[in-house]
């Protein structure tokens, strides 16, 4: 019981045999290293003994690794070893096959610092936290930039829906954890990048997948691929109905993918094609503990009664070109764009959006060398334009009388109350110098951020005019040194600094229910100080490890009003401070590959006074002080076994830490197999999901208001044990 929280972790307690990994991955390795495969004692048990038990031949069934570079950072592609950042990669199906791509917490499994609370909610967005930004989410991804193949998704007020993420193509992600301002802008977490998987080789490929499990699950996607006359083109269309684990949690959707690449010389272009139609998604909405202790699959009555639910429809389309000169120079151009409809019937109201959004970047890379020194010089420029039309009515659900809100109870939207365009644009040039001289490799940046925002209030009848502006502007520097100890170790160091506006939502909401701009709430700033090393030990262990400490100020904080029928609100903390390790250590024993992630996030407020109320060394709430994550897959050379363990600690749910969420421990395994016959290729997994049944709560709504703590709805509970089956078929697998 020594770790806050009742936990001790253990990564090297038990003996562990080795066997040589192949001498093309270690000359690879010489120039980088890639995700971070690590042992750990939970399961090195389990990995022991399959060793002993296999012949040493299955090895060659193991997963390739990724490739030891990286593009996340927006510059040629470059070993993480040469990066003073702290950069993880993984690809999904290959530490964790079996998956059954409707999760993103399945995707960004073993990430150290990535912390991912499935709201088992299909109408409110998983959270996804980088060093515990992003935890406060009430919709969309926060904190976070998010890219699909180097495409923003991410709004330009910091926003992300990640409902129209597809999960079906994914080959690797790549993070950046940390303060990543110099390179992207409006985002103190970090950066994700979600790359597809390359094509087949093959001119044209087909391949269907399905799955069936509990809570009503049915997905039944078809791939299609191929490099034909020398283009790439890979897409998929996915077709997901499910129940849910909880009461009135029914969901249906359509989500399309499609990418296609041409090289023509030395100029790389690519064109990326996203849709989601999403006609049903509903809001069972968060529970107090006693429900969740007694029936943690109930819905809260009031979401219940007022039909909270959303229907989305969303497209959006990009295309990039890269063209290569000088050897690592580059000039990159990309467009995007794409428009989403919302219509979002909530506890305390009826909003509608109607979505337009684009953007553009261009980069320009310039190497030369003086001497000894080379040197790499980037100056590039990203812009964004969102133009959200909102309205908003009164919600007629469960009204037994009308009234001069609800004239009419025949429809569910009653009298309009809000009509307005919320248009905001981003610009945010940026320049960055690297400089390598022997084994030692120097980087600094800075970005320049303005984001306005402008309101246009189209609702008179209120009798006022709520339309305004605010632009906020933010300088964002950075600067980081990498050395490499051998040709296979590196430590970095690095301080940075980052800031994040407030979204169009948390501007326009109000607690004493006034309309328009909030002329108060201001971005938050922060400024990270960060060492790390990373490499491969005895030649055998990947590890990653790094800590980090970082001052905020005016960090945003979500809050509930009593009577409020569950509408967040935001305000400014004074000042927060963020001191967290983040570790990863991997290795094959044998035809098992292990892994396992810690993370520790040691958050609190160091000056927050609230109501008269100081909050200063109060844990910040909604983060794990301590996540452990472990997988071990067993390779045999037609079949796989895979048991994977994810363990959290207590998680507060407010600001004054007057209740928590238990910590928890639960344990997911597959096991497949594959059979070929000839070009046909067919694989089947069975997998099981929290196979203990353990009763557990996955996530919870920061600082909610109620009569009291108990009778408060903080919880989102997680779903107890959930079986499935799948099956892909291809003409020939990729």
């Amino acid at each position: 019981m020594g770790a806050p929280g009742g936990w001790r972790y253990r990564f090297f307690s038990a003996s562990i045999l080795v066997t040589p990994w192949t001498a093309g991955y270690i000359q690879a390795v010489h120039t980088g290293i890639d995700s971070v495969i690590v042992p750990f004692s939970r399961l090195a048990g389990l990995a022991a003994v399959a060793a002993a038990a296999l012949p040493l031949a299955a090895q060659d069934t193991l997963p390739r690794r990724l490739p030891p570079v990286v593009t996340v950072t927006r510059d040629v592609r470059r070993s993480p070893l040469d990066l003073p950042f702290a950069i993880s990669t993984t690809r999904p199906d290959s530490l964790v096959p079996g998956l059954t791509h409707t999760l993103v917490e399945q995707s960004l499994a073993l990430l150290p610092g990535v912390t991912v609370a499935n709201r088992t909610n299909p109408s409110q967005d998983t959270r996804v936290s980088v060093r515990g930004f992003g935890a406060r989410s009430q919709f969309g991804a926060r904190s976070i930039r998010i890219l699909r193949d180097g495409m923003p998704l991410t709004l330009p007020d910091g926003q992300t829906p990640i409902d129209y993420l597809d999960l079906e193509s994914v080959g690797r992600v790549e993070v950046i954890r940390g303060a990543s301002a110099a390179l992207y802008g409006n985002a103190s977490g970090g950066v994700i990048d979600f790359r597809s998987i390359d094509p087949p080789a093959e001119p044209f490929a087909v391949q269907a997948r399905s799955f069936n499990g509990g809570a009503g699950l049915q997905r039944y996607t078809a791939l299609i691929g191929g490099s034909p006359a020398g283009f790439g083109v890979e897409g998929n269309i996915g077709r997901t109905k499910s129940t849910g684990y909880r009461d009135y949690s029914h969901q249906q959707l359509t989500n399309a993918f499609v990418r296609a690449t041409r090289t023509l010389g030395k100029t790389d272009i690519a064109f990326i094609g996203m849709g989601l139609d999403m006609p049903l998604a509903e809001n069972p909405g968060a529970i107090t503990k006693a429900q969740a202790d007694t029936a943690p699959w109930q819905a809260d009555a009031l979401s219940v009664q007022k039909k909270a639910r959303k229907t989305v429809h969303q497209v959006q389309l990009g295309l990039s070109a890269t063209q290569h000169f000088m050897g690592d120079g580059e000039l990159f151009v990309q467009g995007y764009g794409g428009t989403r409809t919302l219509y979002n019937p909530l506890t305390f109201a009826v909003v509608g959006i109607d979505r337009r959004q684009s953007g553009g970047a261009v980069r320009l890379t310039l190497p030369w060398s003086i001497g000894s020194a080379t040197n790499r010089f980037s100056v590039g420029a990203d812009a964004q334009w969102l133009d959200d039309a909102r309205k908003n009515w009164a919600n007629c659900n469960a009204v037994a009388t009308a009234n001069a809100s609800c004239p009419s109870l025949v429809s569910e939207k009653g009298v309009l109350s809000l009509d307005q365009s919320e248009l905001v644009s981003n610009l945010g040039p940026y320049v960055r110098d690297e400089v390598q001289i022997g084994r030692l490799r120097a980087t600094a940046g800075v970005r320049a951020d303005q984001v306005r925002f402008e309101l246009k209030d189209h609702y008179l009848a209120d009798g006022r005019n709520d339309s305004g502006e605010r632009t906020m502007h933010a300088v964002s520097p950075m600067l980081g040194v990498a050395a490499r100890l051998s040709p296979l170790h590196s430590i970095y160091g690095n301080v940075g600094s980052a800031f994040e506006t407030p979204t169009t939502t948390e501007l326009g909401n109000h607690a004493d229910g006034t309309a328009g701009i909030n002329p108060d709430l201001k971005p938050q700033f922060s400024t990270t100080y960060e060492v790390g090393a990373k490499g491969l030990a005895m030649s055998r262990f990947q590890y990653d490890v790094s800590l980090f400490d970082i001052e905020v100020r005016d960090e945003l904080i979500p809050f509930g009003i009593p009577g409020g029928a569950g509408r967040t609100y935001y305000r400014n903390a004074g000042r927060t401070r963020r001191r967290g390790a983040e570790l990863s250590i991997g290795a094959d024993i044998g035809p098992v590959t292990t892994t396992a992630v810690y993370t520790r996030s040691d958050f609190h407020f160091r000056d927050f006074l609230n109501a008269g109320v100081q909050y200063a060394g109060k844990i910040i709430p909604g983060i794990p002080v301590n996540q452990f994550q472990g997988i071990a897959t067993w390779h045999l050379p037609k079949a796989y076994a895979s048991v994977e363990l994810v363990e959290k600690s207590r998680v507060y749910v407010n600001d004054a830490n007057a209740a928590a969420a238990p910590a928890f421990a639960i344990v997911n395994a597959r096991v497949g197999g594959v059979a070929s016959f000839g070009k046909p290729w067919l694989s089947p997994v069975v997998g099981v999901q929290n196979a203990f049944d353990r009763k557990y709560i996955s996530s919870v709504a920061v600082n909610a208001a109620g009569a009291s703590v108990a009778a408060t709805k903080f919880y989102e509970p997680g779903a107890g044990r959930l079986w499935y089956v799948g099956l892909s078929a291809a003409t020939n697998p990729w």
